[in-house]
């Protein structure tokens, strides 16, 4: 379900132009990818009741739980001087997130307008542009504080989704051969 979420957000975004950067999208369709390859894997092996698949299944799963857990962490505990370096730095390292954020928020430069560089946003013409650092900051703090909460939902209900697979795992298959070892 989740993965189908994410490749369905990175299309959504792709079609209304709300993200032209092809990297950030092949990104969350390639995540996307995978977690319904991994998903698949487990039904698979749940269905089959094979061992090894379930095996791997439960350590991958375990895998993305500490990545998902330490990035919604790291995404609540940010104070907001570390949110505004963190979004300085990407804003100096990506011309593609720039010019759609300029173009969406409707503002010019990140801490100051200067009108002799070049904006793709609408006020550009007149002059009469905002900075994008409190815009952005603004909705940041949101942002950062729904992903790090959706993100430890998931990642609880990813622990869940181990300990039965371990659960069921250890379960002795009811169609094998009573007298055969496990």
């Amino acid at each position: 379900l989740v993965s189908l979420l994410l490749i369905g957000i990175a299309a959504w975004g792709i079609g209304f132009g709300l993200i032209s950067s092809f990297r950030v999208v092949g990104v969350a369709i390639a995540v996307g990818i995978f977690l319904f390859l991994i998903a698949l894997v487990g039904l698979i092996g749940a269905v089959k009741h094979h061992q090894v698949l379930l095996f791997f299944y439960m350590i991958i799963l375990l895998l993305v739980f500490i990545v998902q857990f330490s990035v919604s962490c790291a995404c609540l505990a940010l104070n907001k001087e570390q949110q505004s370096q963190l979004l300085e730095v990407g804003w100096n390292n990506t011309k593609s997130a720039r010019t759609d954020i300029e173009r969406n928020l409707n503002c010019c430069g990140f801490r100051v307008f200067d009108p002799n560089e070049t904006c793709a946003s609408d006020c550009f013409r007149s002059h009469h542009c905002q900075p994008c650092a409190p815009i952005i900051e603004e909705h940041s703090v949101m942002v950062l504080r729904f992903v790090g909460g959706i993100g430890l939902f998931f990642g609880f209900t990813e622990i869940l989704g181990v300990w039965l697979t371990y659960r069921y795992r250890n379960q002795k298959d009811p169609r094998a051969n009573p007298s055969a070892f496990l």
